[in-house]
């Protein structure tokens, strides 16, 4: 038997919906967006969650992508190989190093 529910959707003011999931990431892509909260995060002058640096993030992405003009192809999206072009590492170490650079400390 499946164990997973169907994520819920939830209608917001202002024509916005809230999904709620799970995503898997390598751990060099969360010190990324922990790396993109801090500098939303200082543009806003307020802490900013990961969920909110994800969501600016997707907007930003959407807003660049309606902003092309007419014929420009997006780039193409990288596979799942290219994301990260660094060496494997122990999951420890990667999660040590991740939170040093979220942290500003690497």
């Amino acid at each position: 038997m499946n164990d997973r529910v169907t994520p819920a959707l939830h209608a917001l003011p202002g024509g916005e919906a809230e999904l709620t999931l799970v995503v898997r990431l390598p751990w060099e892509d969360v010190a990324r967006l922990g790396q993109e909260a801090g500098r939303l995060a200082a543009q806003t002058q307020r802490p900013v969650t990961l969920d909110e640096a994800v969501g600016h993030r997707l907007r930003s992405a959407r807003t660049a992508a309606h902003a092309r003009p007419a014929g420009e192809q997006p780039p193409p999206a990288p596979s799942s190989a290219s994301v990260s072009s660094l060496p494997a590492r122990p999951p420890a170490e990667q999660a040590r190093q991740a939170i040093e650079r979220i942290n500003g400390t690497a």
